[in-house]
């Protein structure tokens, strides 16, 4: 036991002391301050431009439509310069209008132009064309005008008043959400999506950073000799569990100043964004009660051991960093695996897919964490989970302690699969 300390502190020390740890420590709040601001400070400003304005309304509708359209584009402003032109066309005429509206739009006269016709009268179709075609605000403001001149359009039709349209058409409804757990109320829905994500996020770079983090030290003691000297006064099971737990706690390490760091970070969202002039919204993260913080520890950390041991392992049979990278591809491919799913499991906690990814050792580590933060998972779904997620690190903690005894003084050729399976045979 005191030399399993002795290593576990040795990897601890030197990494958390090496300015790369600092740097990154450091790096991590600016990139959470980043993602938690800047994208709502950019929500509250994107906004239509005025260039939505500055367009051209072909109307081969013949009944005023185009009008109707230009002024809901426009809203409740008077000023003729934010009122869209119109061109009522004829039918035959609106391939040469088009190529006119299109010389427009090249020479920087108009931003783009509008089709409507009879199609767009009964709510099928719509076509525009411009520099701002991109431009997500500027269509959003189209699209609503356009549905608002229908609605008004046939509302008109069956006899209602057209001042009225906009009273009876304009709902301004805030649709909020909040989850309900067995332990009651679990507050806002989205606020559990996102935080979910950031969680499955972490662990699945976590996993990654640091999973090939113990490889390459591997491979450095291998390959400088210093195993060979190391392996004469430890055991190869203590020295492989050594070093995948002070990585480990490396990594726990960083989370946790992350995670501290960015719950202060929203604390001060609120005064943040008031002196960056948008407007207050409301977020707060979801309630996570010390029996969840504990399950949460423990998947990081099984998952944790069970890619890092094998990542130990790839790093012990191989002689360079070129050959661990594509020695470690399986890994890899594991653990994106494991992350392309983290989007539906989110849509769908509770489906079937999301229970089955929860009981897979290769996908638990993250997948169930996922679930944990954003809908209630029963007790026996979460002691089956463990219980998978805990027998597969002993199988590849046993795997891998066989191929890292031996693989460590194997120098030379790369092993096939082959060879690492007699490895695994015949090691003591």
């Amino acid at each position: 036991m005191a030399k399993l300390w002795a290593i576990i502190k040795r990897e601890y020390l030197e990494r958390v002391r090496s300015k790369w740890f600092l740097i990154a420590t450091f790096l991590g709040p600016i990139f959470f301050a980043a993602i938690i601001i800047i994208p709502a400070w950019i929500a509250s400003k994107s906004t239509a431009t005025s260039q939505v304005y500055n367009t051209t309304i072909l109307d081969v509708t013949g009944t005023g439509f185009g009008q109707r359209l230009a002024l809901a584009i426009a809203g409740d402003t008077t000023d003729k310069e934010k009122i869209p032109t119109v061109r009522v066309v004829a039918p035959e005429a609106l391939t040469q209008a088009e190529s006119t509206a299109t010389r427009d739009v090249m020479q920087k006269d108009k931003v783009g132009y509008l089709v409507v016709d009879k199609q767009t009268v009964a709510g099928e179709t719509a076509r525009y064309a411009g520099r701002n075609a991109s431009s997500i605000p500027d269509m959003t403001q189209l699209r609503t005008a356009l549905r608002q001149t229908i609605l008004a359009s046939r509302l008109e039709a069956i006899g209602i008043d057209n001042s009225r349209t906009k009273e009876l058409t304009f709902i301004p409804l805030n649709f909020s959400t909040e989850r309900i757990t067995e332990r009651g109320r679990g507050g806002s829905g989205m606020a559990s999506v996102i935080f979910g994500f950031a969680i499955g996020f972490l662990l699945y770079a976590t996993i990654i950073i640091y999973g090939q983090t113990i490889m390459s030290s591997v491979i450095e003691e291998k390959t400088s000799r210093v195993a060979e000297v190391v392996m004469s006064s430890v055991p190869t099971d203590t020295l492989l569990a050594g070093k995948v737990l002070g990585v480990g706690a490396v990594g726990l390490t960083q989370q946790i100043l992350w995670v501290a760091t960015t719950y202060v970070l929203l604390k001060l969202r609120a005064p943040l964004m008031e002196r960056l002039g948008a407007p207050p919204t409301s977020f707060s993260l979801p309630e996570i009660s010390m029996s969840a913080a504990i399950l949460l520890l423990l998947f990081f950390l099984l998952g944790f051991i069970f890619y890092s041991s094998l990542y130990a392992a790839v790093g012990s049979a191989v002689n360079s960093e070129q050959e661990a990278r594509q020695a470690a591809s399986p890994l890899m491919i594991m653990i994106v695996f494991a992350g392309v799913f983290i989007q539906p499991v989110l849509l769908s906690p509770t489906g079937t897919m999301a229970q089955v990814l929860s009981l897979l050792p290769i996908t638990s580590p993250i997948i169930m964490p996922i679930r944990m933060a954003v809908t209630g998972v029963p007790p026996l779904e979460l002691a089956a989970s463990l219980a998978f997620l805990a027998i597969g690190c002993v199988a590849a903690l046993w795997l891998a302690s066989r191929i890292y005894r031996v693989g460590l003084l194997m120098y030379g050729k790369r092993p096939t699969m082959r060879e690492m399976a007699r490895w695994v045979s015949y090691s003591r």
